[in-house]
């Protein structure tokens, strides 16, 4: 389990995160939402150990995060940020490979290579493979550093839970990848991996979350299940704009239907 508890963050003396106490485990999907400024990337890069807390503590597996070995850490836990700055002509594969690295003792090995292509396939840009890294789209791009990340944790050490960090992995992504993508990390969480994505999204977060953190103004207002997290009255007050909340004609989650006109 990846465990968030009494966090508090200040930047200048401003608050950015007040008391926020959440938790992912393995097998479910849990998704953060809020409109910019929220604290969304605050508390990922706090989970994913970039920042340190002001107050309050966070535990991967039943241990403080700073008390693991980066190595440890990065063989069970892979983090997808909204952006991977990567300017060098390499080959799509290798790209992938570079997942593979926590779990090297030299070269790679047919088994990296085996997971890597694996991957490439689960994000159906194995046709890829030998592409330039620097001739793709966005888009194209965004699903190879998700195939990275999924190699990163293709196979975790024995008796260990794995853990993937998503921020916004839809932003490049047309609608079909959108939810391809969103697909795969739910497929990956019935794997024993505890996935927390970042979206803004709310439809998405209802189709594919188990369970939804709404934060606002650097507080929790809202942690559940989709059928009680995206009430009118929530979503209204939180994004400040007029909404409705139907069930899903396909689907046994909330279907959220925006309006151009603010709420008052």
């Amino acid at each position: 389990m990846l465990e968030a508890s009494h966090l508090y963050v200040s930047l200048h003396g401003q608050p950015i995160l007040k008391d926020i106490t959440a938790h992912v485990a393995p097998g479910e999907v849990m998704a953060v939402l809020g409109p910019n400024g929220a604290g969304k990337s605050t508390l990922l890069k706090i989970l994913c150990g970039d920042s340190t807390p002001t107050s309050g503590t966070v535990q991967m597996g039943g241990r403080a995060l700073s008390c693991w070995d980066r190595k440890a850490s990065a063989q069970v836990r892979a983090i997808l940020p909204q952006q991977s700055n990567l300017n060098f002509p390499f080959s799509v594969l290798d790209v992938v490979l570079m997942g593979r690295s926590p779990h090297q003792r030299g070269c790679d090995s047919a088994t990296d290579y085996a997971i890597a292509y694996a991957a490439l396939r689960e994000s159906g840009v194995d046709h890829l493979a030998s592409r330039l890294y620097t001739t793709l789209s966005g888009g194209e791009k965004q699903r190879v550093h998700l195939s990275r990340v999924l190699a990163q944790i293709w196979e975790a050490p024995k008796g260990k839970s794995r853990y993937l960090l998503l921020d916004e992995p839809t932003s490049n992504l047309d609608l079909a990848f959108q939810h391809y993508t969103l697909a795969i990390a739910q497929r990956f969480s019935k794997q024993n991996v505890a996935v927390l994505v970042v979206l803004h999204d709310l439809n998405l977060a209802a189709q594919y979350a188990d369970r939804i953190l709404v934060l606002n103004a650097g507080q929790r207002v809202a942690l559940g299940p989709p059928s009680q997290v995206l009430q009118e009255d929530l979503i209204q007050t939180v994004y400040g704009i007029s909404i409705s909340v139907i069930p899903h004609p396909d689907m046994s989650c909330p279907l959220v239907i925006y309006s151009t006109k603010r709420r008052k």
